[in-house]
């Protein structure tokens, strides 16, 4: 069986490569005549071609939510606040959630070849994470004007990706956006580690849970009071779709 998942690991990273290198390039040769929403939906495009290999080289597929907690007016602006345990939900919420989304990421990930190519041609929010001031001034000064042009920002306010079962600190950035910029939050719990661990090359089949929230209204609230309300519910919602891993 370990074997099994081995070959289907390797094929499956093969696949990732095959399809992102043309497609990267694409992306980039395109981008001085197509910007935003177009690059976009190209970017979108290929998160489907990857989820589309996990599926069929190695049975991963996945279930949502909560949709109907998603809000209804198409030019709402939202934060959305997510748990975060794999790669794999960077591919995955920009094919669940309605809106362009702009993640807030690491600024090292521009440096990948081809894969941060095509980040770098995003609307996306890099930051330096070892200045957390200053990251959290820049997520500020990038995401209002985002938000105002009708695209979502989605943070994971945990940092980096947090082992199955366990829960790391939540930092307020995105609670203070929203806070900022009067939008609500929307929190999302996923299980994504049940089938693609923290790090590891192998993976296994199985279903993830994404799990979206009811949600939080930030007018009038605190940084800190808005996050701990989100981080509240999507701690909670871990345990209801993974109880395996906090047992």
């Amino acid at each position: 069986m370990k074997l099994i998942r081995l070959i289907q690991s390797t094929l499956y990273l093969l696949w990732l490569a095959v399809t992102l290198i043309p497609w990267a390039m694409m992306i980039v040769f395109l981008s001085p005549v197509l910007r935003g929403k177009h690059l976009y939906v190209l970017g979108v495009i290929w998160c489907r071609l990857a989820l589309g290999g996990a599926r069929w080289l190695l049975g991963i597929r996945y279930r949502v939510h909560g949709i109907e907690n998603l809000p209804q007016d198409p030019r709402a602006g939202a934060v959305v606040l997510s748990k975060h345990q794999s790669a794999l939900e960077t591919l995955l919420l920009p094919i669940v959630m309605p809106h362009q989304l702009s993640y807030v990421l690491k600024r090292e990930l521009l440096w990948i070849p081809f894969f941060g190519w095509v980040l770098a041609q995003l609307d996306l929010i890099p930051i330096d994470r070892s200045l957390r001031g200053q990251a959290s001034a820049k997520l500020a000064e990038r995401g209002q004007p985002l938000l105002d042009q009708g695209i979502w920002v989605a943070v994971f306010p945990e940092g980096s990706r947090i082992p199955r079962g366990k829960s790391g600190e939540y930092k307020l950035g995105g609670a203070r956006l929203a806070v900022q910029t009067g939008m609500p939050v929307i929190p999302v719990a996923l299980n994504s580690a049940r089938v693609w661990p923290r790090n590891a090359f192998i993976k296994k089949p199985g279903v993830i849970d994404v799990s979206i929230g009811p949600l939080i209204q930030s007018t009038g609230r605190e940084p800190k009071e808005l996050m701990q309300e989100a981080q509240t519910w999507i701690e909670a919602e871990m345990r209801r779709i993974d109880p395996g891993a906090y047992q």
